[in-house]
């Protein structure tokens, strides 16, 4: 049985000395080869980052890989599970120390998982439901929603006699400081 751990960090001001050292004072020592970490955003899939994908080519059955926390597997509990089943399959066990050490592959680490998946999508439902409300009230209170606009109605009525003129979107939109896009769908909305 190898031993692996596995670290990842956001941006590159910070490092994974920590996450080793958490692996280290609950006694798992980790041999340099084995120790693999990232420097990548969460939002990036497990599957996606390059040293998490390189430890995998290494990894065969029997082995245990150890993580401080469950965020470091995957970008949200849909990926932490399909990584966890990756892993699995593969006869890899999974350990998170900020979960007790639980072997996430065993019976009980699968029931752990599950609750705080259920748990995850019902904060996840939550939040939605609360954007939801804030949206309904700002929008009852008269509040423009959305990005402000960069163009005043005057703005839109001189690009449209300036486009009527023969004048190119291209000039028209230097000349105002925004996009072609914005010039065109400007236009459109005259037309339409």
């Amino acid at each position: 049985m190898r031993v692996f751990g596995y670290g990842r960090v956001s941006t590159a001001e910070q490092t994974t000395d920590n996450q080793r050292q958490e692996l280290a004072a609950q006694g798992h020592t980790i041999e340099p080869q084995r120790w693999f970490s990232d420097t990548i955003s969460g939002k990036v899939p497990a599957s996606e980052r390059p040293q998490f994908s390189k430890m995998l080519e290494r990894m065969e059955a029997g082995d245990v890989l150890i993580v401080s926390k469950l965020d470091r597997l995957g970008r949200d509990m849909i990926d932490v599970m399909q990584t966890l089943r990756g892993l699995e399959d593969r006869g890899i066990r999974v350990q998170v120390l900020a979960l007790g050490g639980t072997d996430l592959t065993s019976t009980a680490g699968k029931a752990v998982v599950g609750i705080l998946a259920v748990v995850a999508e019902m904060e996840r439902d939550m939040l939605v439901e609360r954007t939801q409300a804030g949206l309904a009230r700002a929008k009852a209170e008269g509040k423009q929603l959305g990005r402000p606009s960069k163009t005043t109605d005057s703005d839109r009525d001189t690009i449209r006699v300036r486009l009527g003129a023969g004048e190119s979107v291209s000039q028209v939109a230097r000349d105002f400081g925004i996009s072609r896009a914005t010039v065109i769908s400007i236009r459109e909305a005259a037309a339409a």
